[in-house]
């Protein structure tokens, strides 16, 4: 028999991950417990399968229990939790890529055996992400019992589970701000400052896109130093300090972003191979 999980917090990670565990069979989703009966009923519905609770006192025992709650609430949860189930020999784990599984001392300290699991997807729209989770990487730490039954259940829903140091959670979820917000941001200095130069924002958008498509798609494929161009790559400095006073004058924030950039950009150049 498939072992039975509990899960509190069914938001749009809590929901796809529970639709696609049980949907795999690695896990029979039992009871569903959210802020509200309604959102608990709304995700059951979503992944057809559990039962809506009323509250931590009147879940049923389970196999596994997955916290799909905020970061800032996983520690008082999971003591809430601890306080009202028996945990003995139980998995318990969280889905957050910025802390580590310390946060679920209190379960540890029942007896369970404690990890977490952070897919690395935006779930913006949990439906599509359920029809497409082939290929999504997991970032994994924990207890190596629990990872022991984690591990396969993620690879029977196409997820790939990487490992990750538990002392370095912090910087690995850095990395995917890094990634994706940051990215997001340096964008969008990069178009205003084209509208600065007097570019509409759609043709600023349209001058961008094969900049940034094309050095994203070379930093995949060759690898950050190979796909590094441009003034400080060349060495050209007198360039890059014209660029940043002329950024300064226009706009604070914008030139202050881009002083911080030269010195990293710079030990970027250092590890480019020679052409």
């Amino acid at each position: 028999m498939a072992r039975t999980l509990n899960i509190i917090g069914a938001g749009h990670v809590g929901r796809v991950l529970g639709r696609l565990l049980g949907a795999s069979g690695s896990f029979a989703v039992q009871d569903v417990l959210t802020r509200s009966h309604a959102s608990a009923l709304d995700a059951v519905g979503f992944m057809g399968a559990g039962r809506a609770a009323a509250g931590l006192a009147s879940m049923r025992p389970a196999d596994a229990w997955m916290l799909a709650v905020g970061d800032d609430q996983i520690g008082a949860v999971c003591a809430q939790l601890a306080g009202a189930q028996a945990l003995t020999g139980a998995i318990v784990f969280h889905c957050s890529g910025a802390k580590s599984s310390a946060e679920l001392a209190a379960a540890s300290a029942a007896g369970a055996l404690v990890a977490s699991v952070h897919p690395i997807r935006s779930f913006a729209d949990p439906a599509l992400v359920a029809q497409h989770f082939d290929g999504t990487f997991c970032g994994t730490e924990g207890d190596a019992g629990a990872l022991a039954v984690l591990t396969p259940a993620l690879a029977a829903i196409g997820a790939q589970p990487v490992a990750i140091d538990a002392q370095a959670k912090t910087v690995y979820h850095a990395a995917s701000v890094f990634a994706s917000n940051y990215l997001v941001t340096v964008l969008d200095a990069a178009l205003r400052a084209y509208q600065a130069a007097g570019v509409p924002e759609p043709v600023a958008r349209a001058m961008a896109q094969p900049l940034a498509s094309e050095s994203m798609a070379n930093v995949f494929r060759l690898g950050a130093a190979a796909a590094l161009s441009g003034p400080i790559a060349r060495g050209d400095m007198e360039t890059v300090a014209r660029q940043q006073a002329a950024l300064a004058a226009w706009d604070g924030p914008s030139g202050a972003l881009y002083a911080a950039l030269v010195a990293p950009t710079q030990d970027l150049a250092r590890r480019k191979t020679p052409i």
